[in-house]
């Protein structure tokens, strides 16, 4: 969809677009793991669970819509929230892999989560801005 834009002319960052996918895919996981672990019997345990869920699929929702919009027009700002995103994502991990053991929606939100992480920070690593 991205090459069809008239600004990109089919100049697509491929890993960029792998980003977009993997944020939007990590913050539906994330919304489901905090409603999950607002099911669970001890929810009271996991509310910086729920907390690092929620704050990070916001911040994977706005940098694959930031991202997504002219695929990364505004470079300096879509690298800087894919790195934001890469910390959110890694954030979110560390306090899911704590509840590994006893809830698997948080292995299955760590694992995205660092999926995210990872595909986040090569995107980010192709945009070099230009300077002003």
């Amino acid at each position: 969809m991205i090459s069809t834009h008239p600004d990109v002319r089919g100049s697509v960052n491929e890993s960029l677009v792998r980003a977009i996918e993997a944020a939007y895919g990590c913050a539906a996981v994330c919304h489901i793991c905090a409603d999950a672990c607002l099911a669970e019997d001890m929810v009271k345990d996991l509310t910086q669970c729920i907390r690092l869920n929620l704050d990070c699929a916001d911040i994977c929702l706005v940098t694959a819509g930031l991202a997504a919009r002219r695929a990364g027009s505004h470079e300096a700002l879509i690298k800087r929230m894919l790195e934001t995103c890469v910390e959110a994502c890694a954030d979110c991990a560390v306090e899911c892999e704590k509840h590994v053991d006893l809830h698997e929606h948080c292995r299955i939100c760590a694992e995205e989560c660092r999926r995210c992480e990872q595909v986040c920070r090569e995107a980010a690593s192709t945009i070099s801005p230009p300077r002003h």
